[in-house]
């Protein structure tokens, strides 16, 4: 469990745009956690009333964790589908950067397209996000889902593929370098024409 980074909320459920989870509290999860960019208004209970992101009751105990797994399962395989998406219009003789322009604004639009699509493109994989914290989430949603009697092929495709890059060597580089576990697959297709930015 990853703790909030507020010193105020240590130890409760809590969720914040990093996925931060923590602790427990007896009546379920309840409680937002600002990141330090948030915008915090305390009531007089000491307790927040707003932050930048949608606080409320989600459930009995253990619903952060969930929400922390649905987060990261679609993190993942939107990451995927960027990739393998900007891969079929490079491998069809389009350009890849100019077709991730063109469908930015409809319904396959999402920050994630936008930015590690970007970082794709760029072939820049200095980590905001690292592939073996990518890789840690997908077991956990995983070992939650068979927990539940749940199959979730979509997300242990993805698991292998990232545990590809792992083996690779990638456990430090950002989760959208993804891309280099597919290519991989296709020798040949690559996207962009610079070098790999590593860390």
């Amino acid at each position: 469990m990853v703790e909030c980074g507020d010193a105020a909320y240590r130890g409760k459920n809590a969720w914040d745009e990093r996925g931060a989870v923590g602790g427990g509290v007896p009546d379920g999860d309840r409680f937002a956690c600002p990141s330090e960019n948030d915008d915090l208004v305390g009531d007089d209970t000491g307790q927040p009333n707003r932050v930048d992101r949608h606080p409320g009751d989600i459930g009995p105990p253990g619903s952060g964790e969930l929400a922390k797994c649905t987060n990261q399962v679609i993190v993942a395989i939107t990451i995927g589908a960027v990739a393998e998406g900007l891969l079929l219009a490079a491998a069809g003789g389009a350009d890849p950067a100019a077709v991730r322009q063109a469908i930015t604004g409809g319904f396959a639009d999402s920050r994630i397209l936008r930015e590690h699509g970007r970082r794709m493109l760029e072939r820049n994989f200095v980590p905001g996000g690292p592939s073996r914290m990518q890789m840690k989430d997908l077991n956990t949603a995983l070992d939650a889902a068979a927990e539940a009697s749940l199959a979730l092929p979509i997300t242990s495709k993805l698991g292998e593929l990232f545990q590809a890059l792992l083996d690779a060597g990638g456990n430090e580089f950002d989760h959208s370098a993804l891309l280099l576990a597919l290519e991989r697959q296709s020798p040949g297709v690559r996207l962009g024409d610079g070098p790999d930015q590593l860390p």
